[in-house]
């Protein structure tokens, strides 16, 4: 099995991008570490604190943040850094060439019981029109990302990530401390019959959202026998995508914070969606290319539409008016 290093120089990925990989894949080590001890290492359960989002943080997500935000910090090729868990953009060093966005610990309402969760990370480059500490940093679209990914921790923990060619999967190997090649190109199927999505928000859907589940998903014999596989953490959700297709939703909904649905542009949406494309898939907000979106604040919310292209495209059909 090929090396990460190796697998990235074949891909003709810059040197520097290279190293800071390399930094963010570091701190994923020790957080897959904390993890696997979980309670013996006292990181289980909640603060007293809720973050910029408005969520009770639990002890790991306080702590994955700080080992990222430290490291990235601390390396001389960032310009500056955004985390879900922070208000504001941080400074790194002058000139640097690239930024660094991430959400340290998608899925920790998981962490109490040892569920799936994950690491979503995206790199640009920076941005020397503006104020290295400015929003408008981030203010890319998606489509120049120079690399995306996610680092999955489970039974075995997982990097799914792409620098601008095919999605590919590496496994930690626990013997030697790297991550080795296990899927050299992630394909996910045009058309399947899984689905996530979290059911219980039915009630607060457009009438458009509740058709596609009405009128087609359950009425439609394309789609008897299909199942419904929900996580409560996009991160693992997205990693069954990757592995054999389906369709991930989370719609917009008329609860308050939600007209413009709940997951964040710049450290979901917006990797997730490369990992999707690159893949074969598509991701979507409300019939729009996720990847072609113009952000307009650090922490913007979208609808995502994300998955195995015919599913994506009959919600949209049913549901984009």
């Amino acid at each position: 099995m090929k090396r990460l290093v190796p697998v990235l120089k074949k891909d003709n990925v810059n040197l520097e991008l290279i190293m800071l990989i390399r930094t963010i894949l570091a701190a994923s080590k020790e957080i897959a570490f904390r993890v696997s001890q979980g309670d013996l290492a006292g990181v289980l359960g909640s603060t007293l604190d809720e973050n910029i989002q408005g969520e009770v943080q639990k002890k790991l997500d306080v702590l994955s943040n700080q080992l990222l935000k430290d490291m990235l910090l601390d390396d001389d090729s960032v310009r500056a850094i955004a985390s879900e868990e922070e208000d504001f953009v941080v400074a790194g060093h002058k000139g640097a060439p690239y930024i660094v966005a991430f959400d340290p610990l998608d899925g920790s309402s998981n962490v109490d019981i040892n569920g799936q969760i994950g690491t979503i990370f995206t790199i640009y480059a920076a941005r020397d029109d503006v104020a290295d500490d400015s929003e408008l940093q981030f203010a890319q679209q998606g489509k120049d990302q120079l690399c995306a990914g996610y680092v999955l921790y489970g039974a075995s923990t997982l990097l799914v990530m792409t620098t601008g060619g095919p999605t590919r999967c590496f496994t930690l190997d626990l013997t030697h401390g790297g991550y080795l090649l296990t899927e050299s190109e992630c394909e996910i199927p045009v058309e399947t019959k899984e689905f996530a999505v979290n059911i219980a928000n039915y009630r607060y859907w457009s009438e458009h959202t509740k058709t596609y589940f009405n009128d087609v998903l359950y009425a439609s014999e394309d789609y008897a026998g299909s199942s419904m596989r929900w996580n409560a953490a996009m991160v693992g959700d997205m990693h069954r995508i990757i592995s054999r297709g389906g369709l991930f939703l989370y719609p917009e909904d008329s609860r308050p914070g939600n007209q413009n649905g709940k997951i964040r542009l710049l450290y979901e949406a917006n990797p997730l969606a490369m990992l999707a494309e690159n893949a074969g898939g598509k991701a979507t907000a409300a019939g729009k290319r996720i990847l072609d979106i113009q952000p307009s604040s650090l922490h913007q919310r979208v609808p995502v539409t994300l998955g195995s292209v015919k599913q994506v495209d009959e919600f949209n059909k049913v549901t984009v008016k």
